[in-house]
């Protein structure tokens, strides 16, 4: 059974990922190809990516539809990139992105490389449904016959990323960068980035690993000790991890600490309006710092919150003209870029951020504090089973019960989950996620024993 969520289709390799599975979720989409019948797919360094992405493309062929593949390893932001240049309708990364390795997936993005919206999807779970007979090509068939172009757009991509940051700045600070890329897909192209800004680059965890050294491929504060401690032992000026398939991002300053993507995504916006001179709102979904809120407040612009998942991010920033779209675990976008998140785009502004300014990151951090206030978060999540989560469902989403609060509550929200803002602009929220059988509390407040204080609360109160 294909089950979408917030980042399109994942499953365990050999239960629901299975060319059987793939190839039915390829015959989904032919009825919603319109008269360019043509899609593009990639993939990353996961095990079965490679296959996997020709057993996709046997189906489009197969079905008379053009496939434009990318025949080596890719971020999955250069695959969104390829679908813009293309100009497809349709177009796939194989990937379960920071997943667990015993994961894989298919990202499904639509016209312009934007994520599938939950419309998207909702039609392809009805075409499932109500599946005709899968039409396949032999892949290599398909390949003589000219029924699939091999393209690299590789180069195209770093140039977009060259031309959008400042590389004469940045080559004049001689930048020592420390790259982890997580045995991931990111190495070729942040390096030559870097490298053409004449940064001194060193890479980590650079070779093909399909466990990914036993970590999950998710740049957080617990799986970039080796980073944080490279950084600090031999003096580079930053670090940067991406994620599996590099659509997210992790930073360590110079003296080692993690610093967390809300004040990544904070320290861009305000980068943007006050040194670049760009206006607009941001977009960030309801997880995301409410730091983001006050830059914004402060400039005259808007904050707009979103459901968790990156599509209603993108959608938003569209509608509302947004400068920039981020979340917590790592994913942002800018404007003028492309329209999902770029781990590789974020580490090469961070760079200029650091060149234009000409202070570190954790020099940055402490004047963000100064003039906004110290923000301290919280993530945890907990596995559950399905009596578990229907009790948990049936306390917060039917009955509508909270905790009795610390604090003195000024909103409540159910836009995706439950989120409770309080007086003080601290917070916590309650949510299912939308890629593993996991329940995540999180929260924000001015000091840790108030966050931790939020998240105990709630604990108590579901019984986890």
């Amino acid at each position: 059974m294909i089950q979408f969520g917030t980042g399109g289709w994942r499953a365990i390799i050999g239960d629901g990922f299975t060319k059987e599975n793939v190839q039915k979720l390829a015959q989904s989409v032919i009825p919603e190809l319109n008269n360019k019948k043509a899609v593009v797919i990639g993939y990353d360094r996961r095990f079965l990516s490679d296959i996997a992405s020709k057993w996709l493309a046997e189906v489009f062929i197969g079905n008379h539809v053009k496939v434009y593949f990318m025949n080596a390893a890719a971020p999955t932001p250069l695959v969104m990139f390829a679908a813009m240049k293309y100009d497809v309708d349709y177009s796939f990364s194989i990937t379960a992105s920071h997943n667990p390795a015993v994961y894989n997936g298919i990202k499904i993005f639509t016209k312009g490389g934007r994520d599938a919206t939950e419309k998207v999807t909702q039609k392809l779970s009805q075409n499932l449904e109500h599946l005709a007979p899968v039409q396949s090509m032999d892949f290599d068939k398909g390949l003589k016959e000219g029924r699939v172009e091999i393209i690299q757009p590789k180069n195209e991509y770093i140039d977009h990323i060259l031309n959008f940051i400042d590389g004469d700045t940045i080559r004049k600070r001689n930048l020592r960068i420390l790259v982890d890329t997580m045995h991931g897909v990111s190495k070729t192209t942040l390096s030559i980035i870097l490298n053409t800004v004449r940064c001194d680059v060193d890479i980590i965890n650079d070779r093909h690993d399909t466990l990914f050294g036993g970590k999950l491929p998710a740049p957080t504060s617990q799986t970039l000790n080796k980073l944080s401690d490279m950084v600090k032992e031999n003096h580079y000026d930053l670090g940067i991890a991406t994620d599996g398939d590099a659509d997210r991002i992790g930073i360590v300053d110079e003296y080692g600490n993690y610093i967390h993507p809300n004040l990544l995504i904070s320290l861009i916006y305000q980068y943007l309006l006050e040194e670049k001179g760009w206006k607009g709102p941001v977009v960030r979904n309801l997880s995301t710092t409410h730091l983001l809120d006050r830059i914004a407040k402060e400039h005259g612009e808007k904050c707009i919150e979103t459901p968790v998942g990156f599509k209603h991010i993108s959608s938003a920033m569209q509608q509302h003209q947004a400068i920039i779209g981020g979340e917590s675990s790592g994913g942002l976008t800018i404007r003028g870029h492309i329209n999902g998140k770029d781990g590789i785009l974020a580490a090469s502004i961070l760079v200029e951020m650091i060149a234009v300014t000409n202070k570190t990151i954790h020099e940055l951090v402490k004047d963000l504090y100064a003039r906004y206030g110290s923000c301290y978060n919280e993530e945890r999540d907990y596995s559950f089973s399905n009596e578990k989560k229907n009790a948990l469902i049936h306390t917060l989403f039917e009955l509508k019960e909270i905790p009795t609060m610390p604090l003195p509550i000024k909103t409540v929200s159910y836009l995706d989950g439950l989120k409770i803002v309080f007086e003080d602009d601290s917070w916590v929220s309650a949510r299912f996620s939308g890629t593993e059988p996991l329940l995540r509390i999180f929260a924000e407040a001015g000091s840790k024993e108030t966050v931790d204080s939020l998240v105990k609360t709630m604990e108590g109160f579901l019984q986890l």
